[in-house]
């Protein structure tokens, strides 16, 4: 049995919920005859050790701790400042790399931290779980197969079934940075293609306290891929009906929608329709659940050098960069060229402006 241990970084909410996943996934490829071992990290002193003794799992008294014991991989979950900082200590150990998004606080941030990331020959996969969910998958082998023909358009919506704190609106970066970033990377990811242009409008009917920290409730983003294909992107943080993920792919034979099952958070107005008929997922946990251990199986077989980076850095801040147009779009009320991350590396072009909306009175 092949033995690897695997340091998480990181063991807030998020982290927590990776953890366990991981032991989840761990069972599962013992049937591989993989053993898989997890050690916990956090930059609290005595968080990791309190949270190991609770899930079971070893902890160390530091990254440099774990690092220095040695481990096979590092797992990164920390708040997203302190990305960057365990990054370039994984770097420096020769480590492969799982990191949450974004890799760092901004996409010039995350521009730099690529270049070291290249300059090392380091493998860092970044976490967008939706790229290991199976209907997303059957839509990209749909789609790749030619079984829908060519790709005219694509709609996805993303919708909360509640919002945050009003205090997470305040820092999360905007609704398009925090929620719609997920449809703009599965956009690219399932297409192939680079988004090119976006333009955004948003709106707030909820909470007055969401505006006035400078974000929106409601969001849609009308995207052009490189090919001139259209896509709409649409997010909100009120959807009473629950947890709604969807995206319509639509080509010129046949269409598909990801997302459409008994769990689908909407009602048919049609007569005598009664699906779905399931409860509606409450979060993104719940919807994704599947998706974030294909996620961690993904990252195994990476360290075990068994397949290709599922998501690269640049792939990752492609996305963030698409985020911020759209972010700026909703400012100016202007449509916005979106460069490629090449592009900006090469120095052919430069990061979109970061502008954030007047908080309303």
């Amino acid at each position: 049995m092949k033995n690897i241990t695997i340091g998480m970084v990181g063991v807030g909410r998020i982290g927590r919920m990776h953890v366990a996943n991981m032991l989840a996934v761990a069972e599962t490829l013992k049937e591989r005859d993989l053993n898989i071992e997890i050690v916990l990290a956090d930059a609290m002193p005595g968080f990791a050790e309190q949270v190991g003794a609770d899930m079971g799992v070893k902890a160390a008294a530091s990254v440099d701790k774990l690092i220095e014991d040695g481990v096979d991989a590092l797992f990164i979950a920390t708040s997203t400042a302190g990305h960057v900082d365990v990054l370039r200590k994984g770097i420096a150990a020769k480590l492969p790399m799982f990191c949450e998004k974004p890799i760092a606080s901004d996409v010039p941030e995350s521009l730099n931290i690529i270049r070291e990331i290249d300059a090392a020959g380091a493998t860092v996969q970044v976490g967008h779980q939706r790229r290991f969910d199976l209907g997303y998958q059957e839509a990209k082998r749909r789609l790749d197969a030619g079984d829908l023909g060519w790709l005219h358009s694509l709609k996805a919506v993303s919708s909360d079934a509640f919002p945050p704190p009003v205090s997470y609106c305040a820092t999360s970066g905007g609704l398009f940075r925090d929620v719609s970033l997920h449809d703009f990377d599965i956009i690219r990811w399932l297409t192939g293609q680079d988004i090119v242009e976006v333009y955004a409008k948003g709106s707030n009917n909820g909470d007055p306290e969401i505006g006035a920290v400078g974000d929106i409730d409601t969001g849609a983003a009308l995207l052009t891929l490189a090919d001139g294909t259209l896509a709409t992107a649409i997010a909100t943080r009120y959807n009473g009906a629950g947890h709604d993920v969807r995206l319509d792919v639509m080509g010129s034979k046949d269409s598909t929608i990801v997302g459409l099952d008994e769990k689908s958070a909407f009602a048919s107005a049609e007569e005598g329709i009664d699906f779905p008929t399931g409860e509606s997922h409450p979060t993104f946990a719940e919807r994704f659940a599947d998706a974030y251990k294909n996620e961690c199986i993904a990252f195994v077989e990476l360290i075990l050098g068994e397949r290709e980076n599922p998501c690269t850095p640049a792939d990752a801040v492609a996305a963030a960069i698409v985020a911020d147009a759209a972010q700026l779009s909703l400012v100016t009320g202007e449509p916005v060229k979106i460069p490629t991350v090449r592009e900006i590396l090469e120095g052919s072009a430069q990061p979109v402006e970061v502008r954030a909306l007047v908080p309303s009175a």
